[in-house]
């Protein structure tokens, strides 16, 4: 694997990340945890650099559009999505079941 990704490239993907990591907290973070946001866009930052550099690494510029500074833009976000819906799905899931389990009427 060689990791050919500069630091606007990088840039870029963190803050699509923290974007997606914000809008998860506004829409599902109420009831749940603070931290949802952080999960989010660790998620969305995961699955965007192993699509861009792992899946579709090995293309190259001419056969990938567009590239920025070695992000393969639309790869990224592909795998960024996946990757991000998934972690805030299940951090959503335990944090959702965790309290109402401790918050139940019948809790001691």
């Amino acid at each position: 694997m060689n990791l050919d990704i500069g630091f606007v490239g990088l840039g870029i993907l963190a803050l699509i990340s923290l974007a997606f990591g914000g809008a998860a907290q506004l829409l599902l973070g109420r009831g749940t945890s603070r931290w949802l946001w952080l999960a989010g866009a660790v998620g969305w930052f995961a699955g965007g650099l192993f699509a861009s550099e792992v899946v579709w690494g090995t293309l190259t510029g001419a056969e990938i559009q567009p590239m920025i500074d070695g992000l393969a833009f639309d790869e990224s976000l592909l795998g960024g999505v996946i990757g991000g819906v998934a972690v805030v799905a299940v951090a959503w899931l335990l944090a959702r079941g965790r309290g109402t389990r401790l918050h139940g009427p019948m809790a001691s």
